[in-house]
């Protein structure tokens, strides 16, 4: 028995969770779900959008599935999702891309895993705000150290990246590469500009990469692999990114398989694991009974690979991708006329036989 942290979040969230437990436990995989809440819904009720007891359920149970977490823009609380991997330490943000028959996409056969760091870079949430009295500091040090700023009325982001945290994930990228037969790894990174932050992620993955020698290593200046990702995606195989980069270029590659609707996505540590779809909460479309709920159940089989029910995820994945090829009985953005649930009933059909 596998006990599981599910977390149904707000939005979309309840209607796509619900889809995915229906389909995991059709499988006869024995999982009890320890069911929290988090997000703008509870705001009221707890003052934050992440209550101490949801943290401690996932420490308890060391694996958590998520829907999707409204984060608000500009303004509010910080996300949800960076809080949670800032307090579990889920230092790798796993996001594979494939394509599957039945999703119109500009691109056939993608196969891409993006491997981003998840806790440094612009996203530590180490920030001033403009005319603060420690932006104000900040910028008079940053004088004194011959590094003026072109305008005084700025808001600041640090950006750190560390040797420990680019090896820990550099590691997990060559690490995952060969358990699972891929062939190259490529670091990207922007060290010809940001030589002290970059070029550690540069040269620390260049280092590692030398103690694999079974995985082709390369390096892509961001810009350029975002050039690279649309004109050959064929290409590249495992992609190892600070977490800005990472972050973008996930999307982008969700853009080559149909859209972040068929994207899962995983958050993983020494000691937990989160896993959660790349898209956001669409709040626009709650309670409708309308959106796909496959980016959800694909991250599904990322987490029963996770739990060691390689048989059950493959059970998933598989039903899933027919009936997505089928065309019969999934979402309008897949051409069909199915609500959430509908399409979850079809999946479970084909997992029961």
């Amino acid at each position: 028995m596998h006990t599981i942290t599910m977390i149904p979040g707000d939005g979309i969230g309840p209607e796509i969770s619900e889809a995915m437990r229906r389909v995991v436990e059709s499988t006869g995989v024995k999982i009890e779900w320890d069911i929290q809440e988090a997000g703008a819904d509870i705001m009221d009720k707890y003052g934050t959008p992440l209550p101490d007891h949801v943290l401690d359920s996932i420490k308890k149970n060391k694996v958590a599935i998520k829907g999707p977490i409204t984060t608000p823009v500009g303004s509010g609380f910080r996300s949800v999702n960076v809080a949670l991997r800032k307090e579990l330490d889920l230092y790798v943000n796993l996001r594979p891309v494939y394509s599957l028959n039945g999703v119109k996409s500009r691109y056939d056969n993608i196969d891409l895993v993006i491997v981003r760091e998840n806790t440094e870079d612009l996203y530590a949430g180490i920030e001033f705000e403009e005319g603060s009295k420690d932006a104000i500091e900040l910028i008079g040090f940053l004088k004194a150290h011959e590094a003026r700023m072109r305008f005084e009325d700025a808001g600041i982001s640090i950006k750190p990246i560390s040797i420990s945290g680019t090896e820990r994930i550099v590691r997990f990228a060559y690490d995952y590469a060969r358990r699972e037969g891929r062939k190259k790894v490529t670091a990207v990174h922007k060290a010809n500009i940001m030589k002290h932050s970059d070029g550690i992620f540069l040269r620390i993955s260049r280092e590692i990469g030398e103690k694999y020698p079974d995985i082709e290593t390369e390096d892509r200046i961001v810009d350029n692999m975002c050039m690279q990702l649309v004109q050959k995606p064929e290409l590249y195989d495992v992609l190892v990114c600070p977490n800005l980069y990472g972050d973008i270029l996930s999307d982008l590659c969700s853009g080559l398989i149909g859209g972040l609707g068929m994207a899962p996505g995983a958050n993983i540590g020494e000691d937990h694991a989160v896993f959660e779809p790349v898209h956001g909460s669409a709040p626009k479309y709650a309670g409708q009974n309308k959106v796909n709920p496959s980016a959800l159940i694909l991250t599904s089989v990322l987490m029963l690979k996770h739990i060691g029910e390689r048989e059950i995820a493959d059970k998933v994945f598989n039903a899933t991708r027919d009936v997505i090829a089928e065309g019969k009985h999934v979402t309008y953005d897949l051409g069909g006329s199915a609500g959430t649930s509908q399409m979850a009933d079809a999946i479970i059909d084909k997992i029961k036989g």
